[in-house]
């Protein structure tokens, strides 16, 4: 199952109030104030594992609560702090509040720590509060209350290569071709229901990460065919390969169709740099044009085009690393 975004609630810990007690020992019948402070509450944090690549995990568990501070006792003994709760997310999940309405976070590298709600902190006990005038204070501080708030968690994936195209374009077969993912591959729309993930290596030792993005449909950009959850993993691409079947007729028509999907949902997107690709290029006879101007060819299935499209995307992709091509 993947899971790609998800609402959860989060309360941290109280802090534990201060001790109001007094010194009471042999010989020393009218001792002054000892009370300790009390405990930090528990904090709560959101914690990138590398190892995760969905939020299945956390719609399961909708509220988080850390644990209140203790109280603070006697002879100066603090109270304990309460244990603090760390939540694990996959790399490149955006953290927004509900209560700020803006992200406040954006997870990405694979030791990223984001405290997220504060524990409130131990109020003081009445030792603090012994004075010259006032010899036995019997007033100890309550203990703060913990942030707490609602958040979405969203999971956009961390690639370099998004493959963009209508249902059935040949985006997972040449995926599994170029990488070690296997996703769903059939002859039939909307096999795939779930981004998937492949490495591509091109060299021994130099890879990119390519996103194999669910089918868009027109209105995508308007949320129709769950279009929003999969235009917001091509966000963080590099760079656009936009796959178009070769047996379609005019294939201006369908590339417009997806660049205007994209630039609906984010204008952005169509500044990334594109490469335009007919696929299944082993169905077309030998009589029938196999070039079109603007367009690489290529076939998942015979291997042919594939070798010059991983070459046409690496300059980009040292581009934008800054590496020397």
């Amino acid at each position: 199952m993947f899971i790609d975004v998800t609402e959860i609630q989060l309360i941290a810990g109280n802090g534990g109030p201060g001790a109001v007690s007094f010194r009471r020992e042999k010989f020393i019948p009218k001792g002054g104030p000892d009370g300790g402070d009390g405990g930090r509450g528990g904090h709560i944090y959101l914690k990138v594992d590398p190892h995760l690549r969905t939020l299945q995990d956390i719609p399961y568990r909708r509220v988080y609560r850390a644990r209140n501070g203790g109280h603070g006792q006697g002879s100066r003994k603090f109270g304990a702090d309460g244990h603090d709760i760390t939540i694990k997310v996959p790399p490149g999940t955006q953290v927004y509040s509900l209560e700020k309405e803006q992200v406040i976070a954006d997870l990405v590298a694979g030791d990223q720590e984001f405290l997220v709600c504060r524990g409130g902190k131990g109020g003081r006990g009445n030792v603090h509060f012994k004075s010259s005038t006032h010899q036995t204070p019997r007033y100890a501080q309550p203990g703060l209350p913990g942030e707490s708030g609602t958040f979405r968690l969203e999971l956009k994936l961390l690639a370099d290569v998004g493959l963009v195209g209508l249902p059935n374009s040949g985006k997972s077969t040449l995926l599994s071709t170029l990488s070690n993912a296997r996703p769903k591959v059939a002859n039939y729309p909307f096999t795939t229901l779930n981004p998937n993930l492949g490495i591509v290596k091109y060299g021994p030792y130099a890879s990119f990460v390519c996103a194999d993005i669910p089918g868009l449909i027109e209105g995508a950009s308007r949320g129709k065919g769950l279009g929003h959850q999969f235009l917001r993993h091509i966000e963080r691409t590099s760079v656009l390969v936009f796959l178009i079947d070769c047996l379609t007729p005019e294939p201006d028509e369908t590339l417009r169709l997806l660049q205007n999907e994209l630039k609906a949902f984010n204008p952005h997107l169509l500044k990334k740099p594109q490469i335009w690709v007919r696929s299944k290029i082993d169905l077309i006879g030998p009589d029938d044009s196999r070039d079109v101007e603007g367009y690489l060819s290529i076939s998942s299935h015979s291997g042919e085009g594939l070798d010059t499209l991983i070459k046409s995307i690496v300059p980009y992709l040292n581009e934008q690393s800054g590496a020397t091509p």
